[in-house]
């Protein structure tokens, strides 16, 4: 996915700070709330902004517990977006993990794939799982599971798996944004979703990101359908499903607004990867 200051086309997909919502909810508090939004490049001087929205997934690192009672008295759920599948060189816990990294991540130039499988990545993982929770977050938005799209090994899925369930144990929800490679290979494996994840996002099930143009573009009609597989896949199995496309076309935005509305999925649209306010 893209990520803070770079969601893989896969979580993936930034430098306009306008982003576009569509579907609309009623809200408890009086005033119509936005549905579903995607910010990750926001911080606490956004919190107005964002507490338009119903369900936001943020960087709950940029946020103190203060910051995320203000949204949840405001109606919102909040889940804090959790990258577990690579290392960006902006966190200030980048040198203490960057020699367990395994290569260079395509598109995002500060960022490295993870070696999921080292026990010293998993045991941070819990204690950054832990302070979050602190704050009282609703779950979890968990990226780049697509590390196993890059290295097909058992010791990178045995490191996911062994993560992914830990997660499940606090009893929140855990939305994996993409990881189809490795969310249908386990579910092959063990018959069941449910004791790794709640819910799943997918990126540009029907737009495209072009990353030497930098503009967007619709999806192949190819991954489209590919796309589209996997989620309803998900959603048969009991799972939430929530969509995050990229485009500014009307007609795109209309397709996509039309079948997420008859599939009942969540949805957001962005008009830049920034996925800032």
């Amino acid at each position: 996915m893209r990520k803070r200051y770079q969601i893989p086309w896969r979580l993936a997909c930034l430098t306009l700070v306008v982003i576009l919502s569509v579907g609309y909810v009623s809200s408890t508090w009086g005033k119509a709330q936005k549905s579903y939004g995607v910010f990750l490049n926001a911080d606490a001087s956004d919190l107005k902004k964002i507490s338009a929205y119903q369900t936001i997934v943020i960087d709950a690192q940029l946020f103190s517990k203060k910051d995320i009672a203000y949204l949840k008295n405001k109606g919102c759920t909040v889940y804090s977006y959790l990258n577990i599948g690579s290392l960006e060189n902006f966190r200030s816990y980048y040198d203490a993990y960057r020699k367990w990294t395994l290569g260079f991540y395509e598109n995002w130039e500060e960022e490295r794939w993870m070696n999921v499988s080292e026990s010293a990545w998993q045991r941070f993982l819990i204690s950054l799982e832990e302070q979050l929770l602190e704050k009282e977050i609703d779950g979890f938005f968990v990226d780049n599971c697509d590390v196993y799209y890059e290295y097909q090994t058992d010791a990178i899925y045995e490191g996911l798996s062994a993560i992914l369930q830990h997660l499940m144990t606090y009893k929140k929800a855990v939305i994996i944004n993409g990881g189809d490679t490795f969310v249908m290979k386990y579910q092959k494996r063990n018959g069941s979703l449910q004791d790794i994840m709640t819910g799943v996002n997918q990126e540009c099930v029907w737009s495209k990101i072009n990353f030497k143009t930098g503009k967007f573009q619709s999806q192949s009609k190819y991954d489209r359908e590919y796309f589209r597989n996997y989620i309803e896949t998900c959603d048969r199995m009991g799972l939430d499903v929530y969509l995050l496309e990229y485009t500014t076309q009307k007609s795109l935005k209309k397709k996509i607004v039309k079948y997420c509305k008859k599939r009942d999925f969540q949805y957001y649209i962005a008009d830049s990867l920034e996925l800032g306010v």
